[in-house]
């Protein structure tokens, strides 16, 4: 039994334009399941005690709540929110139900991929240093583009970052209390910003993000080597 309560805040603002679909990507079908079911399906697996927030864009919200409900999660199970204009605004929109001395994740709704085991390992870390950001080794060079050109840098110190990220609530809502800064792409941005130190640890390299038809592609192949 955990001495806090663990929310979840899954942010579904993604459009369908680059995976070349007029239907937003977190509703598209993925072994006959909405990819958003596939993540929240993880979540629930990982521990049925998590408290599962879902920030639909208002223009979404009415379908989304009809689909998931199609699916087992209705009002009862999940507490539905209202995005905002940015990711930022949303997350805010979401920490706004979650009281300061819970344990909370915020995910990508169309990581749809990512395991039990990673979930319990983000929980564990944000218990032990107040956060907890997955992350994986890049396996290309990168180069940064400058005003004039472009440099290498270098590979091995270099973190491909992802979600789940989990944090303290209590340090989350503080940070997200900061004036909105395009410099904030995610959690972890807002909270560092702040001043606070946040912890890495290991990620999964199949939490893939769902961006492209080929991602879409690779999911259902990895989904079906679980199954079987």
């Amino acid at each position: 039994m955990r001495s806090r309560k663990v929310f979840a805040i899954i942010v579904a603002g993604g459009s369908g334009s680059r995976m070349n679909s007029d239907e937003p990507k977190q509703f598209i079908s993925l072994l006959d399941k909405p990819v958003i079911v596939h993540t929240l399906d993880a979540f629930h697996k990982a521990d049925d005690q998590i408290k599962l927030i879902v920030v639909f864009p208002e223009a979404h919200m009415e379908y989304g709540m009809q689909l998931l409900q199609k699916h087992g999660y209705d009002d009862k199970s999940v507490q539905f929110v209202a995005g905002g204009k940015t990711r930022f605004h949303s997350v805010k929109n979401g920490l706004s139900i979650v009281p300061e001395d819970a344990v909370v994740l915020v995910h990508d709704a169309v990581r749809c991929m990512l395991t039990q085991e990673l979930v319990l390992r983000c929980i564990t870390n944000a218990e032990n240093n107040q956060s907890a950001i997955p992350v994986v080794m890049s396996r290309d060079s990168i180069r940064q583009i400058t005003e004039t050109g472009s440099r290498n840098l270098m590979r091995n110190e270099i973190r491909i970052v992802q979600t789940p990220q989990a944090f303290d609530a209590g340090l989350l809502k503080k940070a997200f209390l900061l004036e909105y800064q395009d410099s904030f792409t995610d959690e972890a941005s807002v909270v560092q910003h702040l001043g606070h130190e946040i912890a890495l640890i290991e990620g999964e390299e199949a939490n893939i993000k769902i961006t492209f038809p080929m991602d879409l592609i690779l999911a259902e192949k990895l989904l079906l080597q679980r199954i079987n």
